[in-house]
């Protein structure tokens, strides 16, 4: 039995839609995919969703936590659904997107990347800020959350139960895990021939009012990398935008054309799943466009 508090997992946030496209989010720095609720209404009307929910302590590195992800998303494919599969990471998870579809893009027909995490070095006070920050007694550091807000998410266009979600989230995560997960965006890393070689369609979500990274900037940086992108501005939203009353995240897809028919599914993909190779005698003898 998976224990919750050991392993990441895929939590079904909404009754299961099998004839529906598969979604996959991975969440930001909280971890724990509670993030995505306001839009889960919209998104029901076209996806069968998955959640990837990390355990609040998790001090997971970089390569194991992308192998966990690729076999959970593989052992849902593993029902036997030629559904179209998109994979979806916000911030943190943006950067575990592109981390998963290096491993296994032939298990995904769209990326959907929200002010990803990947420009963590070019945000110059965050990340030099992130080697200065020491552990803090637990009272000082659930109110340091509190004072971290303004930078994560453009509060005057979030309703009071999301700004409370939103803390709720923060401070569900250990103050250590909390730390290593901004040492893993120090460290993260994707060269440009990588992302190059990405070739299934890729929405680029910025916001503009982005107070804790130049997602704009890297949204541009990436579509120029990426063989088959196209980028949604945000113009008055910040960080967390999918938080925002006025945002929609199944109205920018519609509007970008970014809904593919269950029917134009590439049942092909499975098929062109790499096998192993064949074991040999000696191991046998031993295997652009606007919306806020």
């Amino acid at each position: 039995m998976r224990d919750a508090q050991s392993s990441p997992y895929f939590r079904v946030p909404r009754p299961l839609n099998p004839h529906a496209p598969l979604l996959f989010y991975l969440p930001g720095m909280d971890g724990t995919g509670q993030l995505l609720s306001r839009q889960l209404a919209g998104l029901e009307q076209a996806f069968d969703i998955r959640c990837l929910t990390l355990p609040p302590d998790d001090l997971t590195p970089w390569e194991t936590l992308t192998t966990q992800v690729v076999n959970l998303i593989e052992a849902e494919l593993a029902h036997g659904t030629q559904q179209p599969t998109y994979l979806c990471g916000e911030s943190f998870g943006g950067c575990l997107a592109l981390k998963v579809m290096e491993r296994s893009p032939h298990l995904f027909d769209r990326l959907i990347l929200l002010n990803p995490a990947t420009s963590f070095k070019q945000s110059f006070w965050i990340y030099w800020g992130s080697y200065l920050v020491q552990p803090l007694p637990d009272p000082i550091y659930q109110t340091s959350c509190v004072g971290f807000l303004p930078f994560l998410a453009a509060l005057e266009r979030i309703e009071a139960s999301d700004r409370r979600a939103l803390l709720d989230a923060m401070q569900s995560v250990t103050q250590k895990a909390s730390l290593w997960r901004m040492s893993l965006l120090r460290e993260f890393e994707l060269p440009d021939a990588v992302i190059r070689s990405l070739q299934k369609p890729a929405l680029l979500i910025a916001s503009q009012r982005d107070r804790l990274l130049p997602s704009v900037n890297e949204a541009s940086r990436l579509a120029s990398l990426l063989p088959n992108a196209q980028i949604q501005l945000l113009p008055q939203s910040g960080h967390a935008c999918l938080l925002e009353a006025d945002v929609d995240l199944y109205d920018i897809l519609k509007v970008n054309q970014f809904l593919q028919p269950s029917h134009l599914a590439d049942t092909t993909r499975r098929q062109n799943t790499p096998q192993p190779p064949a074991p040999s005698a000696e191991h046998k003898a031993e295997q652009k466009n606007v919306m806020a």
